[in-house]
């Protein structure tokens, strides 16, 4: 390809609206451009680097046994109310009427669809195991897009549902699936995490999260070097590592703190480390009932923990107005003590001697407070957030922490779906069973801006050999260099991905597209092929250049792809 024939929009300056590295450098390299909230054209560069990343994606669930198939976007809302999804999805979820004033909605997931599909011509256990697969356009009506297509609300997906005749067959698809999003996120070039997630909207009751490791990643990651464990952290269980050192009990203590709220503004007016200050937090269950959340003053609840608690009740934080009236006292001087509210403590606060709490009085709290002395709370649990110096729940060393962007998630959904769709088929006992599903689904588009969160610097994209638009650029700096690097351009271009640099265009210009683009190898015809007859390769990952003659280009790229790792 020659660049002068590219449709390449390459931007001098970030975008006023871009947010993150990927979405800036998305827009500056000509990969993208936004048609509204949400919404994205992809551009030839942007496509080019799609389309990679669907055939990695598509080779490897092939080499699974899993068939492709293709689902409409348009989905009928008869499906998601047999589940009960149409009502309990959200307004993620976009629904429209046809012209005959027939419901309908943009398929975010479809989970309803093949299972629909699956029960009008699967019939016995001899079919079965089945896994089947799409690479297809989904729609979810974010309230929030963001971060370019990290968060849009159109994007593309992988998305695979495997059909088995019991739950050892199910462990078998998952394992399978599993091992196969291992490779593939491998043969993408991709530094990633697999961990125990949240199962969430899609239900089921087991799943894991394929993680890019991303300094901007939105999840924070556990995991154990010793053990290999890993989990999203807000399914992480939260293990003390520390030990409370014995402490006599003193006695209970009204203190006028005027002015000061949150938990570090009381640790510094009482000259205290935050972690002696405890948090008492208001929830409303399902808009009916209030409960009260105490924990330590450096940590944070979680509320998937909380959740799964109140065995999936809708949760949330209650307003300062409504703190106000059902305490009669403002956020920032609640506490346990005294109040008529079912009270949910920490384990952390177990054994910890004399810390804070809020009086329920504005302006006021409490020291030297107890546990089973000044206030006994209904159910003492783990609702906090695993955080530095929390223990590994398999093998108790510390765990450590890092940041990831999830671009894969898999689940164990058992007859979630299957059961009230009446999916089912003959088993080989000669009764009729529903059958035992999972879903595994792979951001396609998302790997792309993972790709450039994780691999970027100052210059711009740096793209992984594998998922490179071009993995080679070819530029000549001079007219009359024109025709060798026309014959190193056509003798490469049988084997890799290469882009002629033909523009008349100054060095500078040509090579600041070229590190903005990403090309992994550029071959320059400039001053050092003039003076020794050496053509300067430099590798865009690592800086380094290399000064090689014309002929042994072929074989230099070779050894480079094969050494790359």
């Amino acid at each position: 390809m020659r660049w002068s024939k590219y449709f390449l929009p390459t931007l001098r300056e970030d975008p006023a609206e871009a947010e993150v590295i990927s979405h800036k450098l998305l827009l500056r390299a000509g990969m993208i451009r936004k048609l509204a909230s949400g919404v994205y054209n992809f551009l030839p560069l942007g496509l080019k680097a799609l389309k990679k990343i669907e055939n990695i994606v598509r080779q490897e669930m092939n080499n699974a046994g899993a068939l492709e198939v293709l689902m409409p976007l348009v989905q009928p809302a008869e499906l998601w109310k047999e589940t009960g999804r149409w009502d309990a999805y959200g307004k993620e979820l976009l629904r429209f009427k046809d012209r005959k004033d027939h419901d309908f909605c943009l398929g975010p997931t479809h989970e309803e669809v093949i299972t629909d599909m699956v029960r009008r011509d699967v019939k016995s256990y001899k079919d079965l195991p089945l896994i089947l697969y799409q690479i297809a356009v989904k729609f979810r009506d974010e309230i929030r897009p963001r971060f370019g297509i990290m968060r849009a609300r159109e994007f593309i997906m992988k998305d695979a549902y495997s059909f088995d005749a019991n739950e050892e067959g199910l462990e078998k698809s998952y394992q399978k699936m599993y091992d196969t999003y291992t490779k593939i996120f491998k043969n993408c070039g991709l530094r990633f995490k697999a961990v125990e997630a949240h199962t969430g909207a899609i239900g089921g009751d087991v799943s894991h999260e394929f993680m890019v490791i991303a300094d901007t990643g939105e999840d924070i990651l556990a995991f154990c070097e010793n053990c290999g464990y890993a989990s999203n952290v807000e399914l992480t269980p939260a293990i003390l590592g520390e030990t409370y050192a014995p402490e006599k009990e003193k006695p209970l203590e009204k203190v006028h703190t005027p002015g000061v709220r949150t938990a570090k503004e009381v640790a510094d007016f009482l000259g205290l480390p935050v972690a002696k200050i405890t948090k008492t937090l208001i929830y409303i269950l399902d808009e009916k009932e209030a409960v009260a959340i105490c924990i330590r003053g450096d940590h944070e609840v979680n509320e998937v923990k909380l959740e799964k608690l109140f065995s999936g009740k809708k949760i949330r934080m209650a307003t300062e107005e409504e703190v106000k009236k059902i305490v009669g006292a403002s956020p920032g001087f609640i506490g346990p003590k005294g109040l008529k509210l079912r009270i949910i403590a920490d384990k952390a606060l177990e054994n910890y001697p004399n810390f804070v709490i809020g009086a329920n009085e504005d302006e006021y709290h409490f020291i030297n407070a107890n546990m089973g002395r000044d206030f006994t709370p209904d159910i003492v649990v783990d609702i906090r957030k695993a955080c530095e110096g929390d223990l590994c729940p398999k093998c108790g060393k510390p765990l450590s922490f890092t940041r990831g962007i999830e671009v894969g998630h898999i689940f164990k959904l058992g007859t979630k779906y299957s059961l009230p769709m009446k999916a089912m088929f003959l088993d080989k006992d000669g009764k009729m069973k529903p059958f035992v599903m999972g879903c595994y689904g792979i951001g396609v588009s998302r790997i792309l801006a993972a790709t450039i969160e994780q691999n970027h610097d100052e210059n711009g994209i740096i793209f992984p050999w594998e998922i490179a638009p071009f993995q080679i650029g070819v530029i000549y700096l001079k007219e009359n260099l024109k025709e060798q690097a026309e014959k190193v351009y056509n003798a490469l271009s049988e084997n890799w991905d290469v882009i002629l640099d033909d523009r008349d265009e100054r060095p500078g210009v040509k090579f600041k597209d070229a590190d903005l683009i990403g090309i992994p190898l550029q071959v320059i015809f400039g001053k050092s092929f003039e003076k020794n007859g050496l053509v300067e390769v430099k590798v865009r990952k690592t800086g380094e250049r290399f000064h090689i003659k014309p002929e042994e280009i072929t074989d230099f790229v070779k050894k480079f792809e094969d050494e790359k790792d």
